[in-house]
């Protein structure tokens, strides 16, 4: 073999290695890639059972009900659906009922999401986009304030 064929085997072998990586750092991402979905989403039977996500939402006004221990449960709804979340932990100091929330978690065989993060808005001026979309918020004030008519997801 040529020094100019050594060369070009080597190229191509260092080619083949970095694709080779980016290939699988792509399918690594793309597994734990979670993304955001509403109430609606979930009810509309989109997601595999037991998938990680983010679901996010307002807090049902009068639904926060604490249980024994950090157990706490409430209903989050985008103003069309609801689901019931169960979250075991400290809450942050920003959660409130009628405050926007995102949880990261999963679905569970009674249809309550199982939440293991919250994260509740940080700014009651700012909503990121997609957020305010899904809830319906409008200027800043949310358009479904009372949440009367609602479908939670153990209903139906």
């Amino acid at each position: 073999m040529t020094k100019r064929q050594k060369r070009m085997v080597a190229v191509g072998a260092l080619v083949l290695g970095v694709g080779l990586a980016a290939a699988l750092g792509f399918t690594a991402f793309r597994k734990n890639m979670m993304y955001f979905y509403t109430p609606s989403d979930l009810l509309a039977g989109k997601l595999a059972a037991g998938a990680a996500l983010q679901l996010g939402g307002l807090v049902e006004k009068g639904s926060l009900k604490r249980g024994e221990g950090l157990a706490i449960e409430f209903v989050m709804s985008d103003c069309h659906n609801a689901v019931p979340v169960h979250y075991e932990g400290v809450l942050p100091d920003l959660f409130r009922e009628g405050q926007g929330v995102i949880a990261t978690g999963h679905m569970d065989a009674q249809n309550v999401f199982v939440a293991s993060t919250i994260l509740a808005k940080h700014d009651e001026n700012y909503m990121p986009p997609n957020v305010a979309k899904a809830v319906g918020e409008v200027d800043g004030k949310h358009s479904c304030a009372p949440f009367k008519s609602v479908t939670t997801a153990s209903s139906s």
